[in-house]
């Protein structure tokens, strides 16, 4: 730690500097809510990853986002260019602390326990984790002092821009079933199952998912019977696709986290992740969202968020080649309890 710094009174430039995956990135929500409720005449700049900067192209909260890959240089020229900044805050890889050093942060925070220890040394204020349970995105709003933000409204977050496409005809639902890793994925059946259902209640069913997805599409669908966007849309359109839809379902990925951003009533499948962390919490508190999961599943049992460890965490980052039962908490998830959760949130047959 670099000491003999003082924490500003009244910063006018505030740095969020970060390399992270979507969903945590759209985590951090509720701390940009209450930088701008704690500081509200501050220039407050974030970086993100390339491809998720179009989201913020509306200022959500005033933050300006600023895209940055750490294996580009001119982006970090970008930074550099913008000034200097009275604070920085580091939410996950502290690593990054480096990154606020070199753009003249005079004080960063980040929490503590990151390893190995020089990624500490530039950090003024190393906070621990909380000792109870908490979502992620509650938790990073905890790295600056103040009252908690207000409950997050869908008008807070304005619509990206994007490039035209084709909207299914009303009413729909996005079934999104791609994933970060193969043990988040759903059966095929059980998919075919739940589109099933969803036609009954009068839905067209928009099969979605990310880049080289198809595949995964098509063999949940070999026949066509449902329109599919997989590999198809940027995170700009995917979002207005959500936004145009009656209901969202995915497993626990950066896609359920737009649907909580966007509005749209959302249930999420959780196997390996932890619905705690990746839930609601307070600051979604009023969003139409529900979690799915197999409770206390016993592989689910790592405690470490981020290279620290965290005594009630419950998750598993495993990869498909340390899993032993592969796709076990997934295959645990019926369609039943899926259904379940979606008439919860007012829609049935």
């Amino acid at each position: 730690m670099l000491g003999r710094r003082k924490p500003p009174v009244s910063p006018r430039r505030i740095l969020l500097a970060h390399h992270l995956l979507l969903g945590d990135t759209l985590m951090l929500t509720p701390l940009l809510a209450k930088l701008r409720a704690c500081h509200p005449n501050a220039t407050i700049v974030m970086t993100t990853p390339k491809a998720i900067a179009p989201l913020y192209q509306h200022l959500p909260y005033g933050a300006i986002c600023m895209p940055y890959d750490p294996r580009d240089g001119g982006t970090l020229k970008m930074l550099l260019d913008t000034g200097r900044f009275d604070l920085a805050i580091v939410p996950g890889d502290n690593r990054y602390s480096w990154l606020a050093l070199a753009a003249g942060a005079r004080w960063i925070v980040a929490f503590a326990g990151d390893r190995p220890a020089y990624k500490n040394w530039p950090v003024d204020r190393l906070v621990p984790y909380p000792s109870q349970p908490a979502a992620w995105g509650d938790m990073v709003s905890e790295l600056i002092d103040g009252l908690p933000p207000a409950p997050y409204k869908p008008e807070d977050w304005p619509a990206p821009d994007c490039l035209p496409f084709a909207v299914p005809a009303q009413p729909y639902c996005v079934l999104h079933v791609g994933a970060s890793t193969v043990l988040k994925l759903w059966s095929p059946e059980k998919w075919r199952a739940l589109a099933e259902s969803l036609t009954k209640c009068g839905l067209q069913v928009a099969w979605s998912g990310g880049p080289g997805e198809q595949r995964i599409v098509d063999e949940i669908d070999p026949d066509k019977k449902h329109l599919s966007f997989a590999g198809q849309l940027d995170l700009a359109q995917l979002w207005h696709l959500l936004a145009h839809a009656r209901l969202l379902v995915c497993p626990d990925t950066g896609a359920a986290h737009l649907g909580r951003i966007v509005g749209i009533p959302t249930v999420t499948l959780f196997g390996p992740g932890s619905p705690v962390l990746c839930g609601a919490g307070e600051f979604w508190r009023n969003s139409p969202y529900r979690a799915v999961t197999v409770e206390d599943f016993p592989c689910r049992d790592q405690r470490v968020l981020f290279r620290r460890t965290i005594g009630w965490v419950r998750r598993c980052g495993r990869s498909q080649r340390e899993c032993a039962t592969v796709g076990a908490c997934m295959d645990g998830i019926q369609v039943a309890d899926v259904r379940r959760a979606i008439e919860e949130l007012g829609i049935r047959e």
